[in-house]
C-alpha cells in the first residue's frame, strides 16, 4: 500500500514538479491541496483542479479560507494597525500562516504519512510552512524537493516534459502573489536596492483620475459598511474597498525588511484595501481610545506583527495579545470619511458617538469647561517639580 502525502499546491512550476516527483520518483499517493485566502477566482479554481488532475494526483482539494483568514488573522492586523517597518501590511506573511494551518488540518483528517511544500531555501515561506507543520503534525515527515535538491527551472521543466506534462511555464517578468490583504510583486528591481518597480509591474493599473469620496463605518473595530452599504461579513467590505480604490493605484510601496533566515529583502506590493482600512481604523482609534490604551496597543502591535512575520503565530502569547486587542475595540465605533486620488488617499475626519474630542469638556486652544487658569498653574507646578530639582542641582 502506497504512503500518502499532502502537497501544498499553487499550480506553479515548483509545486507541479513536486506533484510528479512525489508520485513517480518517491512513490507516494499525492493529495494536492490549494487554500484560497482571497487570491483565486472560480475560474482559477477550475484551472488548478484541471492542472492537478493532469499531473496525476490521487485527489485534489480546494479549501476556501477567506473568512477564516479574516477571523484568525486580518482582523487583528486591523485592530493593531499593524504595518511592518511602518510600511507593509504583512500580506504574504499572514496568508502563509493560515494556508499552512489548513494544509496541516487536512493532512491529519485524511491520515497522511507526509506533508510537502514547494518552497525554496532562500525565503521566509519555508520556515512558515515547516514550523506550523512541525507543531501541528509532528508525526509527519516534511518533504521539500525544490529546497533539498536546489533545482533550476530548466531541470524542473525537463523532468515534467519526460512525463508528458508540457504546459508553458515561461518565467513571468514579475512574480505576483494575490490575496485578500494585498498583492506582492517581485522582479529584478526588488533584488537590488536602487530601483523602484515600474508602473507596468503592478497588476492594478491606474484607470481613474477623478477624485471620489469613500465612507467606512466601523463597529467594535470591524468594518460593517462601505459608502452606506452594509455587508454580511467584513471580508466582503474589504473586497468592496479594494474594488473602489485599486483603480487609483493606491496602496503601492516597496517593503524592505529582515527575513527570518537573517538576510535583508525587498518586495513590492499593492494593498489598497489594507492600507486604507488600517489608516481609517487608526484615525478612529485616535478619537475613541484613551492615551494609554493607544500607547500599550502600539507596543503590542509591533510584537504581534513581528512574531506573525517570523512564523510564531502559534505561540500562546499571540492569543494573549489578541485578547487585549478585542477588549480595546469596544468603543471603536463610527464613520471615517476619505477622499481617493490617483496614487493616494486623504483621511478627512470621523463621526462617532464615542468621540472623546467632545466640546462638552473644552475645545483645544479655544475654551476650557472643566478647569480654571489657577488649576493649570498648580498642576504645572507639581508636574515640573522633579525637573526643577534635577536642573537646579545639575546646573552645568
Amino acid at each position: 500500500m502506497k504512503k500518502s502525502v499532502v502537497l501544498a499546491f499553487s499550480g506553479g512550476l515548483d509545486t507541479s514538479y513536486c506533484a510528479k516527483y512525489l508520485s513517480e520518483t518517491l512513490g507516494y499517493e499525492v493529495h494536492a491541496v490549494t487554500v484560497n485566502t482571497g487570491g483565486f477566482s472560480e475560474a482559477d479554481e477550475a484551472e488548478l483542479k484541471s492542472r492537478a488532475e493532469k499531473l496525476g494526483v490521487t485527489t485534489y482539494a480546494f479549501i476556501n479560507a477567506e473568512k477564516e483568514y479574516y477571523e484568525d488573522c486580518v482582523k487583528y492586523l486591523i485592530f493593531g494597525n499593524v504595518l511592518k517597518n511602518n510600511t507593509y501590511p504583512l500580506s504574504v506573511s499572514a496568508e502563509r500562516t493560515v494556508q499552512a494551518q489548513n494544509i496541516a488540518k487536512y493532512a491529519k483528517e485524511i491520515g497522511a504519512s507526509a506533508i510537502a511544500h514547494g518552497s525554496t531555501g532562500a525565503g521566509n515561506d519555508q520556515v512558515r510552512f515547516d514550523l506550523i507543520f512541525q507543531v501541528m503534525c509532528p508525526e509527519m515527515e516534511i518533504i521539500t524537493p525544490i529546497r533539498d535538491m536546489s533545482l533550476s527551472r530548466e531541470e524542473e521543466i525537463e523532468f515534467l516534459k519526460r512525463y508528458g506534462f508540457n504546459i508553458d511555464f515561461e518565467k513571468a517578468q514579475y512574480s505576483i502573489n494575490k490575496g485578500l490583504w494585498g498583492t506582492s510583486v517581485g522582479g529584478k528591481e526588488t533584488l537590488k536596492s536602487r530601483h523602484n518597480l515600474p508602473e507596468s509591474a503592478y497588476p492594478s493599473q491606474v484607470v481613474k483620475t477623478e477624485t471620489s469620496e469613500l465612507e467606512i463605518e466601523f463597529k467594535n473595530g470591524e468594518i460593517v459598511a462601505v459608502n452606506g452599504d452594509n455587508f454580511a461579513h467584513p471580508v466582503f467590505a474589504i473586497q468592496k474597498i479594494e474594488a473602489l480604490a485599486s483603480p487609483y493605484g493606491i496602496g503601492r510601496d516597496i517593503h524592505v525588511g529582515d527575513t527570518i533566515v537573517g538576510i535583508k529583502g525587498r518586495v513590492g506590493f499593492e494593498a489598497a484595501a489594507a492600507l486604507i482600512s488600517i489608516k481609517a481604523h487608526h484615525l478612529l482609534e485616535k478619537h475613541t481610545l484613551s492615551k494609554y490604551q493607544q500607547t500599550i496597543k502600539s507596543q503590542l502591535a509591533d510584537w504581534y506583527g513581528n512574531w506573525l512575520h517570523e512564523a510564531l503565530f502559534l505561540d500562546p502569547v499571540m492569543r494573549n495579545i489578541e485578547t487585549f486587542f478585542n477588549d480595546s475595540q469596544k468603543t471603536v465605533n463610527g464613520k471615517v470619511f476619505i477622499t481617493l486620488y490617483p496614487y493616494r488617499f486623504v483621511l478627512n475626519g470621523i463621526e462617532s458617538e464615542n468621540d472623546l474630542m467632545s466640546d462638552k469638556f473644552g475645545s483645544y486652544g479655544e475654551a476650557n469647561r472643566t478647569w480654571t487658569g489657577d488649576d493649570v498653574k498648580g498642576f504645572t507646578k507639581v508636574l515640573s517639580n522633579s525637573l526643577t530639582i534635577y536642573h537646579q542641582i545639575n546646573k552645568s
